[in-house]
């Protein structure tokens, strides 16, 4: 295992009860302080289930999580979770559904408002701060998410196929959105997805799971900061197919993730 491993996984196994098979089988991963790693995999693969294990959701049945150094032993506030779905209150505004996650531990201070609604304009919606879900096209509420992901100042951002319901030129968007928080923050993230496009154009590096194994870990052969028009390039083209190959080559066995 990498020494300079922020979040490492060693030999992580989960079997859902009652289930005749593991759910993750044995995975090895480790992801570097301010890196972006992608997981990869058809539907039914454990990705999901290895995201829930990675956030302290779920403690593995053998093997360890790690998270800078010390043993996960449930949710911790250095790591920032963004789901499928954007999941906002609709009772309270954007900046207040920002701020959820301080409200629920004491009330916000001024400077905790002022870094809320900082993250806002950092998404472009600086202006809709007051606005309720509702009145919030798909993407808006997604960047929301991803601010209230963010409002702790997390070291390591979980994000489980948050942009997997918007259309392409939105969840573009989202992912340069990403790609320059965490640049700007030395924030570390695990994004699962079952996008290949999405997973080359935002990670360091790429884990293909099948069948709750990881099959695959390799670095994207692209330059970081990710240049404009990187999605039209040969080069870009040629990681996706390489990926495609070994998912393709790969056993859709596992149950739901």
């Amino acid at each position: 295992m990498p020494t300079d491993a922020f979040l490492a996984l060693d030999g992580v196994r989960y079997r859902f009860p009652g289930d005749p098979a593991e759910t993750v089988a044995g995975v090895d991963w480790a992801i570097p302080r301010g890196a972006i790693h992608c997981l990869l995999g058809r539907s039914g693969c454990g990705k999901t289930t290895l995201l829930k294990l990675a956030a302290g959701l779920l403690a593995p049945d053998h093997g360890t999580v790690r998270l800078g150094g010390e043993a996960l032993r449930g949710p911790s506030p250095r790591v920032g979770f963004v789901f499928q779905a954007p999941t906002l209150l609709d009772w309270l505004c954007a900046l207040d559904n920002v701020l959820l996650p301080v409200s629920l531990k004491r009330r916000p201070r001024p400077a905790d408002r002022d870094a809320a609604r900082d993250l806002l304009a950092a998404m472009g919606l600086g202006d809709l701060a007051g606005r309720r879900p509702a009145a919030l096209s798909g993407g808006q509420r997604s960047r929301v998410a991803m601010a209230r992901a963010l409002i702790g100042g997390p070291d390591l951002l979980l994000l489980d196929e948050p942009f997997a319901a918007l259309d392409a030129l939105t969840r573009e968007e989202l992912q340069d959105d990403l790609l320059g928080l965490c640049a700007s923050r030395g924030t570390a993230a695990l994004f699962v997805t079952h996008d290949i496009a999405e997973a080359v154009t935002l990670g360091d590096r790429v884990g293909v799971m099948a069948a709750g194994r990881l099959i695959h870990e390799g670095a994207v052969p692209l330059p970081r900061p990710r240049p404009p028009g990187i999605r039209y390039e040969p080069a870009f083209g040629a990681a996706c197919r390489h990926l495609r190959a070994i998912m393709d080559a790969s056993p859709a066995l596992g149950r739901a993730a």
